[in-house]
């Protein structure tokens, strides 16, 4: 017994030693490990501070944390693509950072603001847009060439030899009737013997000699005469000749035209055959310029049309001539279309070969006659535009009579030239199919705008929606306001869809507009069936404004009157297409869910306001009156009532009185078709709910 107490009492005495160690291991341990754990978690803490931005390395070794600075992204005024989380300065112009919210920040979703700091730094300019009258300019180069009208060959009439040239080189000048050339001919000579011997006969013979012969002799002569004539010899050679009684070999050619010797094909000594050119001489008093014009340009202009041209070989020269040909096809490989003009060269100046800058001014727009001051109430040459006459008469060059310039489309009195609306081309930001310009409506503050252009004329865009005259456009600076809007997030020249659609969706919650609708009054049955699709129209807004499905058989005859009215020349196009538009939608207006129903009464509504406002019957004598409310879902909530009591037939006893009055539509006076009411005054009722 006592040895086994003795036993378990020394065990635990054994593990003393052991227990001592692992608690003296773990005191050691404990403040190490525990230190090192403090030191990660420290520096865990230290990078999340990092990445969170409350702490930033300042580049000195200092670190700060502000809440302010934390708040800020900086950017470069010059260069919006520069962007930090801290100060300093951009690395492409050295330009001190300032804060994005400073540099054009704007809650505005389409426009931004630039700080007058902002916009000295980034040579901001701006422009007035303005209406005036435009004129196209169409630049070209053209070939001066000769006037092929005034042109002659000098060729022999027979066979023989070049014995003597008198124009012996190219270029020399002559005048009609000058000696040019000697031919010797022995066939000639022949010729003149035969002619003399029978005339010698004729008179030698017999008065008393038989009537026959004496005609067979008059008719020999006659023919050998016509002869020499065959042969070249002039009315006045034959006559010395006939007096002479000398035949000659040799001929004396003479210049059927005046003008400038352009070839020599012949030299002294050549024999030559009948037929065969000697000589080829151009009267160069006018010559022509040759131009190649796009169909486009070719098609805006007309016979006559004043043309501006310089030479290239002299700048200082300033040509004006008419345009007296535009080619009726168009060149299959060059794809143009030729275009010739007469000018003047009395003075010599213009050498055929030489090339010409051309100008050309088209008003943009005309259409019709257009107004020229030298060619106002005047007859012109229809063959050579140059030829400008105050009386009628013959032309001095080609004989054809002239005709008054009013045939050719221009008119006697000044015609008014339509204005369009036009901006500097540097305000124009293009990018595919979209364009877009900065508009200031207000100082510092730039709307993003898109445009439909018209052409681009000697650095000014005709802009055709988008702008209104007075507004001021950026002109310099423009991409910097573009690139800021896209740092913010906002619709910019890269994407525009966004402006679009809202344009879209403010254009659909503003009442249809009547006042441009030209008024016109009609007769007949058709006046007759226009009112009837009226009183249709009318029944079915009562029935939607008390909250019921319309008649089955209103709506049948809504129908039937437009689809008849739609085939009745008697309505303009435009009348027609709304009246197809009313068949389309027809179909809605009869089902049984008075959502759909409402639905399709809004594009009728749309073109029975349209449709009223431009046709009414004479007899017609019931006012109508247009309404709109803004709630509609979509938009386009417009409709017309029979009486000035508000109806609202979209939600009906929902919001019975939503909506305001936009204009009364008298049946008769043409002149008030359209009375826009101000919006929000005595007759609009806004929201007014039963």
């Amino acid at each position: 017994m006592s040895s086994e107490s003795n036993t378990s009492s020394e065990k635990p005495t054994d593990l003393q030693p052991i227990r001592k160690s692992y608690v003296w291991w773990l005191r050691r341990l404990v403040p190490s490990v525990g230190f090192l754990l403090v030191g990660l978690l420290l520096i865990f803490l230290l990078g999340l501070a990092q990445r969170l931005g409350w702490i930033r390395y300042t580049g000195t070794g200092e670190m700060a944390a502000t809440a302010e600075d934390a708040a800020h992204e900086y950017t470069c005024p010059m260069h919006p693509q520069i962007r930090q989380p801290i100060p300093g300065r951009c690395p492409i112009c050295g330009m001190a950072l300032v804060p994005a919210s400073q540099a054009g920040a704007s809650a505005d979703e389409f426009a931004v603001t630039i700080t007058p700091a902002q916009r000295r730094l980034a040579n901001i300019e701006t422009a007035e847009v303005t209406k005036r009258p435009v004129t196209s300019v169409v630049r070209t180069i053209g070939a001066i060439q000769i006037d092929e009208s005034r042109q002659a060959t000098i060729a022999s009439y027979i066979n023989g030899r070049v014995e003597r040239m008198f124009a012996d080189y190219t270029g020399v000048d002559v005048r009609a009737g000058d000696h040019l050339a000697v031919v010797y001919s022995p066939e000639l000579y022949s010729a003149q013997v035969e002619f003399i011997e029978a005339s010698r006969a004729l008179q030698e013979m017999a008065t008393g000699a038989l009537a026959s012969i004496r005609v067979a002799q008059q008719s020999l002569v006659a023919n050998t005469r016509l002869k020499l004539g065959e042969l070249g010899m002039t009315s006045s050679q034959i006559e010395e000749l006939e007096t002479s009684r000398q035949p000659q070999s040799r001929m004396t050619i003479h210049a059927p035209i005046g003008g400038t010797v352009i070839e020599k094909l012949a030299e002294e000594g050549k024999y030559i055959a009948a037929g065969e050119p000697i000589y080829r001489i151009a009267n160069l008093s006018t010559v022509w310029l040759m131009l190649e014009l796009y169909p486009e340009d070719a098609t805006r202009i007309r016979f006559g049309q004043q043309v501006e041209a310089t030479l290239t070989s002299m700048p200082e020269y300033k040509l004006l001539g008419r345009v007296a040909f535009i080619d009726p096809t168009v060149n299959i490989q060059s794809r143009t279309v030729g275009v010739r003009v007469e000018l003047d060269n009395s003075s010599g100046r213009l050498r055929p070969g030489d090339y010409a800058q051309a100008t050309i001014r088209i008003p943009i727009g005309s259409q019709g006659e257009v107004y020229d001051e030298q060619l106002a109430g005047k007859w012109i040459s229809p063959m050579h535009p140059q030829v400008i006459r105050d009386e009628p008469g013959d032309c001095p060059i080609c004989g054809m009579e002239l005709v008054p310039t009013s045939r050719f489309g221009y008119s006697n009195t000044p015609v008014a030239q339509p204005k369009s609306i036009v901006i500097p081309r540097s305000s124009v930001l293009m990018a595919g199919e979209y364009s877009v310009a900065y508009v200031e409506t207000e100082p510092g503050r730039f709307e993003l705008r898109t445009l439909a252009l018209g052409p681009i004329v000697a650095g000014q865009a005709v802009v055709l929606d988008g702008l209104k005259p007075g507004e001021r456009v950026a002109t310099s600076g423009n991409f910097l306001i573009d690139s800021q809007m896209q740092l913010e997030g906002k619709p910019s020249l890269i994407d525009p869809t966004r402006y679009l659609d809202h344009q879209a969706m403010v254009q659909a919650n503003t009442p249809l507009s009547t006042n441009e609708i030209e008024f016109s009054q009609v007769d007949g049955p058709a006046a007759e069936s226009l009112e009837q699709l009226l009183e249709a129209y009318f029944d079915v807004q009562h029935s939607l404004a008390a909250d019921e499905l319309p008649d089955a058989e209103t709506v049948e005859t809504l129908a039937r009157i437009a689809d008849s009215l739609s085939d009745d020349d008697q309505l303009e196009a435009n009348s027609r297409e709304q009246l197809q538009i009313i068949v389309s939608h027809a179909e809605q207006l009869a089902g049984d869910q008075i959502d759909r129903v409402r639905r399709g009464f809004r594009s009728i509504s749309q073109a029975v306001i349209r449709l009223a406002a431009h046709h009414r019957s004479r007899k017609a004598e019931q006012l109508s009156y247009h309404f709109f409310c803004p709630m509609v879902k979509g938009g386009h909530g417009d409709w017309l009532q029979d009486n000035p009591t508000l109806a609202n037939p979209y939600y009906g006893s929902e919001m019975l009185r939503c909506g305001e009055l936009v204009s009364e539509l008298p049946p008769h006076q043409a002149d008030n078709a359209a009375e826009q009411q101000p919006s929000g005054g005595s007759n609009a009722l806004r929201g007014e709910e039963p």
